[in-house]
C-alpha cells in the first residue's frame, strides 16, 4: 500500500511523516504553502471555482492531521453541547486529536483514514460536475507529471475516474466518529456555493446520519479555520 499520508500533506500541507501534530506544528514556511489549492497536486485535487483556501494553523498541521483536528474540535463542541456545557468559542488548533478516533498513532490506521479523507475530497470536489471528459484529461495528464509513484497515479486516476457515488464514502463511516471525519473533509475541499454542492453536502450529512448539532459544528469549525 501506498503512502497516502504523502498525497494529503502535499493538499493540505504539513510535513509528511511527522510523529506528531506538535512536531508539525511551525515547520512549515508561508513561502512554501500559504494554503489549500495553491498548486501542485492541490490545485489538480482542490481545482473546482469553489475549493477553499486555508493558512496559518491549518495549513502548518496540514495532511489528515488538519482534517482530523477540525473534525475533533467539532465533536468535543457537540459532546459539550450536549452535556449543557458551552463549548470554547474559537479553540485554537493544538495537538488534542493525536491519539484518538480521529488521528490515530497507528501507521497503518493512520494510512487508512488518509485514504478515506482522500476519497471524501475528491468525491466533494466532483459535486459541482466540474471535473467533465476535458477536465479528467487536463488532471491525468498532471498526474503524469507529478513525482508520484506508478500506485499512487493510479489511485488518483482511479478515483476521478469512478462515478461520483456517496455509497461508497458510507462504506468507511464504521463509527459516528469517521462519519464526522468523512463530512469534515468533505467540507474542507469545497466551499459549497452552488446548488449541486449545497445538495450533495446535504446528501452526504443525510447518508452518514449526521446529527444536525454536530453537522452545523462542523461547518462551523471549518468557516472559521
Amino acid at each position: 500500500m501506498f503512502d497516502a499520508q504523502k498525497i494529503l500533506q502535499q493538499v493540505l500541507g504539513g510535513q509528511q511523516n511527522a510523529g506528531s501534530l506538535q512536531k508539525s506544528r511551525g515547520m512549515i514556511s508561508s513561502d512554501h504553502v500559504t494554503g489549500a489549492a495553491v498548486g501542485g497536486l492541490a490545485g489538480l485535487l482542490l481545482g473546482s471555482k469553489s475549493a477553499r483556501k486555508f493558512a496559518g494553523p491549518v495549513v502548518q498541521l496540514g495532511g489528515i492531521a488538519a482534517v482530523g483536528t477540525l473534525a475533533y474540535q467539532a465533536w468535543q463542541a457537540w459532546q459539550a453541547s450536549k452535556n449543557g456545557q458551552t463549548p470554547a468559542s474559537s479553540p485554537a488548533l493544538a495537538n488534542d486529536a493525536e491519539g484518538t478516533t480521529f488521528l490515530p498513532q497507528n501507521a497503518a490506521q493512520r494510512n487508512d483514514m488518509s485514504l478515506m479523507v482522500l476519497s471524501a475530497m475528491i468525491a466533494a470536489s466532483k459535486a459541482d460536475g466540474h471535473i467533465d471528459a476535458a477536465e479528467q484529461e487536463k488532471i491525468f495528464a498532471r498526474i503524469g507529471e507529478d513525482n508520484l509513484s506508478s500506485e499512487e497515479k493510479a489511485y488518483l486516476m482511479d478515483q476521478f475516474r469512478k462515478p461520483l457515488n456517496i455509497a461508497d464514502l458510507t462504506a468507511f463511516a464504521t463509527s459516528p466518529e469517521l462519519a464526522a471525519e468523512i463530512y469534515t473533509a468533505s467540507v474542507v475541499a469545497i466551499q459549497p456555493d452552488t446548488a449541486s454542492e449545497v445538495t450533495y453536502l446535504n446528501n452526504l450529512a443525510s447518508a452518514l446520519q449526521l446529527d444536525p448539532g454536530l453537522r452545523s459544528n462542523i461547518d462551523s469549525v471549518v468557516k472559521t479555520a
